[in-house]
């Protein structure tokens, strides 16, 4: 089995596992990455909004938050790139739309959650 199959048989685990459906994130398609994302910072965050153009609704950065008004903060990044910089959460993002994770601590602390909020229209 190839890397590419492995993540997506994980994912689909992982949607299982959390009861919601199994929607793909195209690899070639772009998530928005936190400025200065570095993975040893805690926590490490994931929210899912719908699917657009060429994003597959995935945000995704580390630290408490940020800063909601600064529309520069995430950056787009194909998402066969975050396999390099953080694989251990790539079986997180075959959540569907409306989904959340939060990874602390060495993962030793993981939550996941629906957050129907995330649905809304996004300005």
């Amino acid at each position: 089995m190839d890397l590419i199959n492995k993540y997506i048989e994980e994912q689909k685990a992982t949607c299982v596992k959390y009861d919601a459906n199994y929607v793909e994130a195209d690899w070639e398609m772009f998530i928005g990455l936190g400025r200065g994302f570095d993975p040893k910072q805690n926590p490490i965050n994931g929210l899912r909004h719908p699917i657009h153009d060429q994003t597959t609704g995935w945000y995704i950065w580390s630290g408490e938050d940020f800063d909601k008004s600064d529309d520069t903060f995430f950056e787009p990044v194909h998402l066969h790139h975050l396999i390099e910089t953080y694989p251990d959460i790539i079986k997180f993002l075959g959540l569907e739309p409306g989904w959340r994770f939060l990874v602390a601590d060495n993962a030793s602390y993981v939550d996941v959650w629906e957050d129907l909020s995330l649905l809304d229209a996004v300005d």
